[in-house]
C-alpha cells in the first residue's frame, strides 16, 4: 500500500467514526427524557425529546391545597423546568458534533435565523 492510499484509508476510517458517534448522539437525543417535580412534591411534568409533555402526575392533596389557577402555574413551572432540563441535555450531546465556526446556539439556540447558514452580504446587498 503506497502512502496516498494509507492516508485515503486513514481519512476514511475517521469519516466512519465521525459518521457512528453522529448516528449515537442523535440516538441519544431521542431517547432524552426529563422530569421535574414540585417541592412539595405534589406536582411532576416529564417532557420527552422536543420538550413534548409526556406525563403529568399530580397528588391528590393538589387538588385541595391549590386553587386551579396555583395548580395550572405550579404545572407550567415544572413543564418549563423539564424543559429546559431537556434542551441542555440535548445542547450537551448535539454540540461537541458542531464545527467550531457554526457555534450550537446559532443554529439551534432561540431567536434563530438563516444568517448561520448563509454567506456575509457583499457590499450592496441588503
Amino acid at each position: 500500500m503506497n502512502e496516498f492510499q494509507a492516508a485515503v484509508e486513514e481519512l476514511a476510517a475517521d469519516i466512519d467514526q465521525r459518521i457512528a458517534g453522529t448516528r449515537a448522539a442523535y440516538r441519544a437525543v431521542g431517547a432524552i427524557e426529563a422530569t421535574a417535580q414540585s417541592a412539595d412534591g405534589m406536582i411532576s411534568v416529564t417532557v420527552g425529546p422536543q420538550g413534548r409533555l409526556r406525563d403529568i402526575r399530580l397528588h391528590p392533596r393538589a387538588y385541595r391545597h391549590l386553587s386551579p389557577s396555583e395548580l395550572a402555574g405550579a404545572i407550567m413551572e415544572q413543564a418549563a423546568r423539564a424543559t429546559a432540563d431537556v434542551a441542555e441535555q440535548r445542547r450537551r450531546l448535539i454540540a461537541p458534533l458542531m464545527p467550531e465556526e457554526l457555534p450550537y446556539d446559532e443554529v439551534f439556540g432561540q431567536g434563530v435565523t438563516l444568517d448561520a447558514f448563509l454567506p456575509p452580504p457583499v457590499d450592496g446587498d441588503a
